[in-house]
């Protein structure tokens, strides 16, 4: 499958702006979940319609049962922003799938990027608070079971099996993406199936993307078309210039023929936008988390415009 050059925003609220959507070169809109009102607008206008479907995040307010437990048996410390559900809540995830079907059979996007498609954390912040999950009785139950592991206590694991324990976890995301892909790819044949992942490279944080979040590249590549790092520089303390450090530094473990499509915040553009058309290896695409205010200044629409063609240029040579 070939697959499509998509630049745009993120986020529902830029629909009003859709009719200008040419003049910045935008081609493609991602607003979370199946939105009846997106879609029609999409097709009106002859847009990408790409949706953001939620796996594994909730309110836990509403949903404490779905809370994963932590080292010390009790759950883990979580505020208004964290992700990862406890995978042996099967009651959820069978609601997550039910979700994904309904919406596949009513509507005809253009992709689906999964979100929130890890184990338990959050990363859009420079000093994240990285807990080891999920030790509930089922999913240490789960570990034994598929490794042939003799283990019950997060300690033991941990202190024994560290190693297979983060494998682990990555193949149950993993699996749970091959899952999801196929529900897309036999609905939907030609849909592009993409993911959120963590923006950070796999040694970072001693490697916290394999150990905390269970994102491997290797192992999700069969299931995903475009991996989508949350490139969010002010939120995470991090320069202008990280989306291009990525991109350049991406061929060291992401497999090869896998592209990334980044998506960059609003807070920093155009700087991180201007310093992404620059890398040496092309994002496939750009979305743009609150995209929606560039269109309060016409310079910052013809901006866009003009990083767009860069960056297709960059993608064609």
């Amino acid at each position: 499958m070939t697959l499509p050059l998509l630049f745009g925003p993120y986020g529902s609220a830029a629909v009003e702006h859709i009719d200008r959507f040419p003049q910045a070169n935008i081609n493609a809109l991602w607003f979370h979940g199946f939105d009846p009102a997106a879609f029609e607008t999409c097709q009106k206008h002859g847009i990408a319609a790409c949706v953001e479907f939620k796996t594994f995040r909730a309110d836990f307010a509403q949903r404490p049962d779905l809370v994963p437990i932590g080292t010390d048996g009790k759950p883990i410390r979580y505020g208004e922003l964290v992700q990862g559900v406890c995978l042996s809540r099967h009651d959820y995830l069978d609601e997550t799938e039910a979700a994904l079907i309904a919406g596949l059979k009513q509507f005809e996007p253009t992709g689906v990027w999964f979100d929130y498609l890890t184990y338990a954390g959050w990363f859009e912040t420079p000093t994240p608070d990285l807990q080891d999950s999920c030790f509930c009785p089922d999913c240490i139950r789960e570990f034994c079971q598929s490794t042939g592991i003799d283990a019950d206590t997060s300690q033991a694991i941990l202190s024994q099996h560290a190693a297979a324990w983060t494998r682990h976890k990555c193949e149950r995301v993993a699996r749970y993406a091959a899952h999801y892909a196929g529900l897309v790819r036999s609905l939907r044949p030609g849909c592009v199936t993409g993911a959120y992942m963590c923006p950070w490279t796999p040694e970072e944080f001693d490697h916290a993307l394999t150990r905390i979040f269970a994102q491997d590249y290797s192992l999700l590549a069969p299931a995903i078309d475009i991996f989508t790092p949350l490139i969010y520089c002010t939120k995470s303390g991090r320069p202008q210039r990280w989306g291009r450090d990525f991109l350049e530094a991406s061929p060291r473990f992401v497999p090869a023929g896998k592209p990334v499509q980044l998506i960059l915040d609003v807070l920093e553009y155009p700087d991180s936008l201007l310093e992404t058309a620059h890398s040496t290896i092309p994002s496939l695409g750009i979305q743009l988390f609150g995209g929606k205010r560039i269109f309060e200044d016409p310079e910052q629409v013809k901006l866009f415009a003009q990083a767009v063609e860069k960056i297709r240029a960059e993608n064609k040579s």
